[in-house]
């Protein structure tokens, strides 16, 4: 019983002191607690709090952002050296001719047909003409007559010249003898010039190839009734003939490019018949004046055809490379803006708007050439609102490189 009692107390000795410390310490772990939990609740703020303003921040500075109006860009791209244009052009033969009678008749026989290539001077048809070939005869006659008379008169005026001198006659006699030897004598001439007439007219009862060439037409046939081209009834060509060894192409260029077109320079044909291939031709001449109902230049262009591979009458796609000035740039037309003050694009200069004056030139459909107003580095609105301003800002979500211009 003691015993136990003693180890109790022992026991209550060595307890007491233990429980003692416990009771000194758990003060100073409520402490730390407290602290750690209030650090941590602090963090959390903190963290929530940043997190807020971050938001705040990002949702101002986004708004922001929106509120710019966004634009796409182009860069003004350089016009070539030389520019090429397209242009329609007529294929005509380098002389061609139609072919009339110079007598009337009847058409007795032809001897080509279209698409005969003949020589210079070569018989094509043979006119009928009885009449003239009769007035030929007529003529002929009278100027036997008449050469029959002038021979008498001669007689008489030398007969009456050797009898003056004798006083056999009176000068009376004389001078009507000379006046009447005159007087047959016009008359011999003149029958000798309608003898050359009827001759010539019985001459154009055949008809020649006037030069080199193609028969491209035969408006008659045997038996049809011929009028002379010089008469006043409605004239028909018989023949209709071409010399297609070199050809002429006949263009209308616009005036605006008639500074750049020079006798000299070399043109490319392109025809459809021929795909895929060009006929090379050289301009000859032009006509120096522009044409005030058209406002275009008319140049000629020769095109060596030797092989008579080009048909005269065909029209072709005439490529010109004419002479550009360098200072002038190529935009689409989307760029553009109409207003009162005139013409006007917007270039985006350190984020701002800047309305630009600007010269337009050449318009090519979807581009149009610039004449002045614009710089190489100029950045320029594709396709701009027709609200915008001077000076308002705006933000570039896409630009096009000069290259990028189609």
């Amino acid at each position: 019983m003691s015993s136990q009692t003693e180890d109790t107390k022992q026991i209550d000795g060595q307890t007491q002191p233990l429980n003692d410390a416990g009771s000194g310490q758990r003060p100073h772990r409520r402490w730390l607690s407290l602290a750690i939990a209030l650090i941590v609740v602090a963090g959390l703020l903190i963290l929530g709090i940043m997190s807020r303003v971050r938001a705040r921040a990002a949702l101002k500075a986004e708004t922001a952002q929106v509120a710019l109006t966004a634009v796409s860009v182009v860069s003004p791209k350089q016009t070539a050296p030389a520019e090429e244009i397209i242009l329609p052009g007529n294929v005509q033969p380098f002389i061609t001719s139609p072919v009339y009678a110079r007598t009337n008749g009847y058409l007795k026989k032809w001897y080509f047909d279209i698409g005969a290539h003949v020589k210079q001077g070569q018989l094509l048809a043979v006119i009928e003409t009885p009449e003239v070939d009769q007035q030929l005869q007529q003529a002929r006659s009278n100027l036997l007559t008449a050469q029959a008379n002038l021979d008498l008169a001669a007689i008489t005026k030398s007969r009456y010249q050797g009898l003056l001198k004798s006083n056999a006659v009176s000068q009376q006699d004389v001078d009507n003898a000379v006046g009447t030897y005159n007087a047959n004598k016009a008359i011999v001439e003149a029958d000798q010039a309608a003898v050359e007439q009827y001759t010539a007219l019985v001459s154009f009862e055949k008809i020649y190839a006037p030069f080199d060439g193609v028969i491209t037409a035969r408006n008659t046939d045997i038996g049809d009734l011929i009028n002379s081209g010089s008469n006043a009834s409605v004239k028909t060509d018989l023949f209709h003939i071409s010399q297609p060894g070199t050809l002429r192409v006949y263009v209308n260029v616009p005036e605006e490019y008639s500074r750049g077109i020079k006798v000299g320079m070399t043109a490319d044909l392109v025809l459809a018949e021929f795909p895929g291939r060009t006929f090379q031709g050289k301009l000859v001449r032009t006509a120096d004046a522009i044409n005030m109902t058209t406002r275009t230049l008319l140049i000629e262009i020769d095109v060596a055809n030797p092989t008579s591979i080009l048909l005269t009458g065909s029209f072709a796609e005439v490529h010109l490379k004419v002479t550009a000035q360098p200072s002038t740039f190529i935009i689409p037309v989307n760029t553009l803006l109409f207003r009162s003050e005139g013409l006007r694009v917007g270039v985006v200069k350190d984020g701002k708007v800047v309305l630009t004056a600007v010269t337009p030139g050449h318009d090519f459909g979807n581009q149009i050439e610039i004449v002045s107003g614009l710089k190489p580095d100029d950045q320029v609105i594709i396709n701009p609102p027709d609200s915008i301003v001077t000076g308002q800002p705006v933000q570039i979500v896409q630009a096009t490189l000069p290259g990028d211009i189609k």
